[in-house]
């Protein structure tokens, strides 16, 4: 009667041994599938930001003040290459009707997540000109800080710098 009790103990910690060899055998799986998820949302990002910038674009081509400021954070700044400073929301918007976009591409967009709540995008944009203008075309190299307000993303800062 007193083996029993030994017996019993010997089979569970030898049960426990074989366990914890097996287990430490096995490759780290959960390192594995967060690379995997950082690589999907880091996909999702990329897409969702190119979508957000294109219709950016796209609302400044068809002079579509609505969209555009819908795209723009409530203390949106932005400055562009033609030396004239900072601009707000306000001022930016005011400026939709006078630009003269034609068509653009974009390149090379990188995405990089800061939290959350914000993202940084760099991108470049080649922007052609309606026949008749004085510059046909402009390559723009571009950082932009977006952030979620109420929700959605909406563009904090532009900084554009003028490419050859």
């Amino acid at each position: 009667m007193r083996l029993c009790p030994i017996f019993f103990c010997t089979a569970i910690i030898s049960a426990a041994c074989v366990t914890s060899v097996a287990q430490a055998q096995q490759p780290p799986a959960p390192a594995q599938d967060e690379k995997q998820q950082a690589a999907d949302g880091n996909a999702a990002l990329k897409e969702l930001f190119e979508a957000k910038i294109k219709a950016e674009w796209d609302a400044l081509k068809n002079k579509d003040r609505k969209t555009y400021g819908d795209l723009l954070a409530d203390e949106y700044q932005g400055v562009e290459t033609d030396g004239q400073g900072e601009r707000n929301k306000l001022q930016a918007i005011a400026e939709v009707s006078a630009t003269n976009v034609a068509n653009y591409t974009l390149w090379g967009l990188k995405v990089t997540p800061l939290d959350p709540n914000a993202t940084f995008v760099v991108y470049e944009v080649t922007i052609q000109f309606p026949p008749g203008s004085a510059l046909h075309f402009s390559r723009l190299y571009i950082g932009a800080l977006w952030i979620k307000q109420g929700g959605a993303w909406k563009e904090l800062h532009y900084q554009e710098t003028h490419v050859k």
